[in-house]
């Protein structure tokens, strides 16, 4: 997280007219328009969007209260608990349904426990809400099976997202596994029946099921 009290140059205690006044000098010295050579005008620009985020969180009491809490918190060095932290964040905002901002958080939990299967399999299934990454969703989950060969659960939502995909025949197989798995869990059966892979109750529907987009 950029320190912005060191980007605007004022203290940690500034009242808000020291930090409207080291912005407003800002402006005045480094303002992109004042560079014309073009490599000193990008760096101009840069630096200027930076000073502009920090004087619009520390001369709002609200944002600088969390900014500052947010700085105080320990900064996490351990790339295991970082990954942690960030799967906790990723899950999160699967729940506000914030699924651009998941997947960003995601990549970064994956960045740093590779093989953590839950944070690929959470990708996925942020993935998966967007048209365009289907492959990619596929991609994450098929790494969720091979990291968790035995959950049966990854196995299901990958059958699922192929199916999406119109890759029925894909998606039939993977269930099936799912199946040899967990014969007798209420929701792989379900599933299973749905996409006519075998070990599924034909009799039983509902479920994930209602969730997928047949395919013709």
């Amino acid at each position: 997280m950029a320190d912005f009290y060191e980007i605007l140059g004022v203290s940690r205690t500034a009242s808000s007219v020291e930090i409207r006044k080291a912005y407003a000098t800002l402006a005045r010295e480094r303002h992109p328009d004042r560079f014309s050579d073009p490599a000193d005008k990008a760096k101009a620009q840069e630096f200027f969007k930076q000073a502009t985020e920090a004087f619009n969180t520390l001369s709002s009491d609200r944002n600088r209260a969390q900014y500052d809490s947010e700085m105080e918190k320990p900064k996490l060095v351990d790339p295991a608990e970082i990954a942690a932290d960030a799967y906790a964040r990723g899950v999160r905002l699967l729940e506000a349904r914030d699924w651009a901002g998941a997947v960003e958080v995601l990549r970064s939990a994956i960045y740093h426990a590779p093989q953590d299967a839950r944070c690929h399999a959470a990708l996925g299934r942020a993935l998966s809400h967007d048209s365009r990454s289907g492959r990619e969703a596929v991609q994450a989950l098929e790494e969720a099976t091979r990291l968790a060969p035995q959950s049966a659960g990854y196995h299901i939502e990958l059958a699922l997202v192929l199916d999406s995909l119109g890759l029925r025949i894909r998606a039939r197989k993977v269930a099936e596994a799912a199946v040899r798995l967990a014969p007798t869990d209420p929701q792989v059966v379900r599933v299973a029946s749905q996409l006519g892979a075998e070990g599924g109750n034909p009799s039983e529907g509902g479920g994930l099921g209602r969730f997928l987009r047949r395919k013709p």
